[in-house]
């Protein structure tokens, strides 16, 4: 029972008494400091091993007993309960023929709970061991008949493979791995410390040498969460037992997770709540988040990958997010309170006031701005469903501070009723030292690892950067303090850390499945270290698709062509870029000329030191030449800015393209444009076009007259500078067709250079006859773009009010799969901006995905299934797209990053 205040860890003098364990010493070690790593009697206390004997049958071990003085640690000794022989065709068997062995260790306490074990030894023993770690506060038994954790789906439990098998329920028992009652016995704490792991060892492995008649040759520790604590915490402090350990998103610094589970609490629910989420608002942020940081790694997949980029934008991200005034105002943005509980999840807690075991000062932060999720269908916790938290907090309150609260109450203070909300995590108080304390007991964050190197050990570590329970960010502290304490050289031959982006804690968009096991086995018994691993996507929407598995620091980035869901199209790589720098900005103000959807000649002039710019319409049907318009862009990442123009977003492209847009000279919205820093100019006499002359293919919208009408057909522009459409007669596949100088619906005429303009007029002559350079009717311009030395033509149409619009040109040449790859942003004649990429034979366009079809149905033209259908024209690095024929909002424009 609780008494009203903090209990003392008095039990030492009466336990002492009860004699046992540690090779015949007496007093308390339940509660120690971690102890010595050397390799010594402090890093593996003796055992008094089992005389030799011969191989016990199944049932033979039922009733066996385990006397106190065979474990190392304080016990009253161990029994089995249960040796049952089960048979491969048994209903519910999928391990073979094995037996089934449980029983319990007694504690020194009287008023502790057993520990119950589990051990499973198959008939076909491979001579191996594998102990399976436990989960959030145990409680329930680890039975060993477990598959690997994010193993392949196809590969059967370890007891199936011939392994002995082994858990345990940490000494206690619970219907919930949330509930933290039992650490108000000092004996339960210090089994669920770490001790009950070595206990359970020790009677496994007696176990099986009196089942097999000998010892296994090489023993292994898996375990996740809990369980990953659990398999570095056995080796800091008992190094010799096991060969090689796997510790999946290990919770090593526990007690720094349980402070930081306070302090999201405090922040949320302080103050009446003012600092609390709903689910809205949470997804919000998350959308806010994948929008700005999901491109960061090449690929518009859904993951963001390039975590450290992404943390470059928190400032701009949280800015964006705020309300007005900054109070709330609804679901569509965030109050000050709001924004303050997102910085204190992201933050990392720094201790100056005391510190932690193992001299530890800090607890890193979880990654919600970098892509972790709190909310919605890829993860299972939340912030919760009220602004005020019950005492003790339940499901209906956020995950995080559930665990908080019970860790508060009966790891610390002792109280039941303590309300949590009034403890201060970076200044616990009288709690200070207890805080230490307990952290010396469950905390495994002892960096020197130097004797379980010694004797051959090897160790694989695995953590998602999206882990909403467990901080990555502490792993990625321990893997650093490892590397400051024994060295990078040593790290390099005995660790193998992989982090996971887009990976949450057993959740998340991307939950990788690989052979932990077979790499292990092959570095620890064959000498092979582990390199870059394939991981395949757990996820049932996207189940299959595969990845790098990077060690840290490296991560995935898409090599920018081919499928998005295979590996072998990603690098790892260890790049931090600045997002918001963009290698495409001009190098002093420059001018780009292009034209907009309206069929209006435009020049955009950029200042990159100030990124001011400032359109100017040359020739317009609706508006006065000279019209400006000017504002600032604002940097978003990726060579994207957002500005002043009806929710325009500007993007600078290689080679010097400019995607962007100006308010439409009427109906709203923007018009989209495009402009080119260099153009193809013919000022000299005798004209001379044949850099630029060729047979293309184009793609376009035709305005005034209604909605938006899709324009598609083939084009020549020829030597002397004359030019002809052609369209399909019938109107197939939108007018597509391979160029034919006899077509019969046509139009023809020239162009020519205004050198006022820096653009050619373009003048349309009788659609019969041959080619002429004189005469006409002036109907529009034609800026051709200069794409690293590729001609990108671009015909802004004039005809008349009624008849207005743009085309744009790519040639009539076959384009394989492959060759348009990458990620574009685009703009439509609505006035919307979308994001699109293109891998293969796979379209997505604003998470719409389609399949392409290429050189359908001429040559250079691509067919999507998205519509019915709809066609791509790429050139250059510039994308246009135009729906089904007479479909309203025919137009795209995009432009690769």
């Amino acid at each position: 029972m609780l008494r009203a205040g903090a209990t003392a860890l008095g039990l030492s003098l009466i336990l002492a008494a009860c004699g046992g364990g540690g090779g015949g010493g007496g007093g308390f070690p339940f509660l120690p400091v971690n102890p010595p790593a050397n390799g010594g009697d402090g890093g593996n206390p003796p055992v008094n091993p089992p005389p030799a004997q011969t191989a016990k049958a199944c049932a033979e071990l039922a009733g066996m007993t385990l006397a106190a003085s065979q474990i190392s640690l304080p016990t009253q000794g161990a029994t089995v309960t249960s040796a049952t022989a089960v048979a491969a065709g048994d209903a519910g068997n999928n391990y073979g023929d094995y037996c089934r062995v449980r029983g319990t260790i007694q504690p020194v306490d009287p008023n502790s709970q057993l520990i119950n074990f589990a051990l499973n030894l198959p008939e076909k023993w491979n001579q191996k061991t594998i102990h399976f770690g436990g989960g959030g506060f145990d409680g329930v038994l680890i039975d060993g008949t477990e598959v690997i954790r994010f193993g392949p789906r196809e590969k059967p439990a370890p007891l199936a493979l011939g392994y002995a098998t082994y858990g345990d329920d940490s000494g206690h028992q619970a219907s919930s791995i949330t509930d933290g009652r039992f650490a108000a016995n000092d004996e339960q704490l210090a089994n669920y410390g770490g001790q009950s792991l070595k206990k359970t060892r020790d009677v496994a492995q007696a176990l099986v040498l009196a089942r097999y008649g000998s010892k296994p040759k090489k023993a292994y520790f898996l375990g996740t969460s809990t369980g990953g604590r659990d398999a570095l915490s056995y080796i800091q402090r008992w190094p010799l037992d096991y060969d090689g350990v796997i510790a999946n998103e290990p919770a090593l610094n526990y007690t720094g997770t349980r402070l930081s589970n306070v302090a999201v609490g405090r922040a949320l629910y302080n103050n009446g709540g003012a600092g609390w989420m709903n689910v809205a608002k949470t997804l919000l942020v998350q959308r806010t988040v994948l929008q700005a940081c999901d491109k960061l790694d090449g690929a518009a997949d859904g993951i963001v990958s390039n975590v450290e980029s992404c943390r470059q934008l928190n400032t701009q991200i949280l800015a964006s997010l705020r309300c007005t005034g900054g109070t709330d105002t609804g679901d569509g943005c965030l109050s000050d309170a709001q924004l303050d509980t997102v910085r204190t999840i992201e933050s990392p807690l720094e201790f100056t006031s005391y510190a932690l075991g193992n001299g530890v000062k800090r607890a890193g932060g979880y990654n919600l701005l970098e892509g972790a999720l709190v909310a919605g269908p890829y993860t299972t916790r939340d912030l919760g469903t009220r602004k005020v938290p019950a005492n003790p907090a339940t499901s209906a309150d956020a995950n995080m501070y559930v665990t908080g609260d019970q860790w508060v109450k009966y790891f610390v203070t002792r109280i039941e009723g303590f309300d949590t909300l009034t403890f201060d995590p970076l200044n616990p108080g009288a709690y200070a030292a207890r805080v230490t304390e307990v952290s010396n007991l469950t905390d495994a964050t002892n960096p020197d690892l130097a004797p379980f190197f010694a004797h051959g050990g090897k160790l694989i570590m695995l953590h998602g950067l999206a882990d909403e329970v467990i901080s990555p960010n502490s792993t990625i502290d321990y893997y650093k303090q490892l590397i400051a304490t024994v060295g990078q050289a040593s790290v390099d031959q005995n660790v193998r850390f992989y982090t996971v982006p887009g990976m949450g804690h057993g959740t998340g968009v991307f939950i990788p499945n690989w052979d932990s096991l077979a790499a292990l086995e092959g570095w620890v018994e064959g000498g092979l270290a582990p390199a870059t691993g394939v991981a395949v996507d757990a996820v049932a929407g996207t189940y299959g698709r595969t990845r790098p598995l990077c060690q840290f620091p490296a991560w995935p980035k898409y090599r920018g062509s081919g499928s998005l869901d295979a590996a072998v199209n990603y690098s790892c790589v260890t790049e931090v870029g600045d997002p918001l720098a963009c290698p495409n900005l001009p190098a002093a103000v420059a001018t780009y000329k292009g034209g907009d959807s309206f069929g209006e000649e435009l020049s955009v002039k950029i200042d990159p030191a100030t990124m001011a710019y400032t359109v100017t319409v040359d020739a317009s049907l609706q508006r006065t030449a000279g019209t400006t318009r000017s504002g600032t862009l604002v940097s978003q990442g990726q060579c994207s800015y957002t500005s002043g123009e009806s929710g325009a977003a500007f993007a600078f492209a290689p080679g010097g393209v400019l995607l962007g847009g100006v308010n439409a000279p009427s109906g709203g919205g923007f018009a989209p444009l495009l402009a080119f820093q260099n153009t193809f100019e013919n000022s000299a006499s005798p004209a001379v076009f044949n850099p630029v002359a060729n047979i293309f293919n184009t793609v376009g919208v035709q305005q005034g007259s209604g909605s938006a009408v899709a324009y598609a057909g083939a084009v020549r522009l020829r030597n002397a500078g004359t030019f002809q459409y052609c369209r399909s007669a019938a109107g197939n596949a939108g007018s597509f067709m391979v160029y034919d100088a006899n077509c019969t619906e046509t139009e023809k005429g020239y162009i020519t250079w205004n050198g006022t303009r820096n653009a050619f007029d373009l003048r349309t002559t009788a659609p019969t006859g041959g080619a002429t350079t004189t005469g006409g009717t002036l109907t529009g311009s034609m800026v051709i773009g200069l794409v690293n030395g590729a001609a990108v033509p671009m015909h802004l149409v004039r005809e008349s009010a009624t008849s207005f619009g743009l085309r744009l040109h790519a040639t009539q040449l076959s384009l394989t799969a492959g060759a348009a790859d990458g990620s574009y942003v685009m703009a439509s004649v609505k006035g919307e901006n979308a994001a699109a990429t293109v891998a293969g034979t796979g379209f997505n366009l604003a998470g719409t995905t389609a399949t392409l079809s290429y050189d359908k149905p001429v040559p250079g033209v691509v067919e999507s299934s998205l519509g019915a259908p709809d066609h791509f024209l790429f050139n250059s690095g510039v994308l246009g797209f135009v729906s089904g024929a007479g479909t309203s909002a025919a137009l795209q424009l995009g432009v690769r990053h």
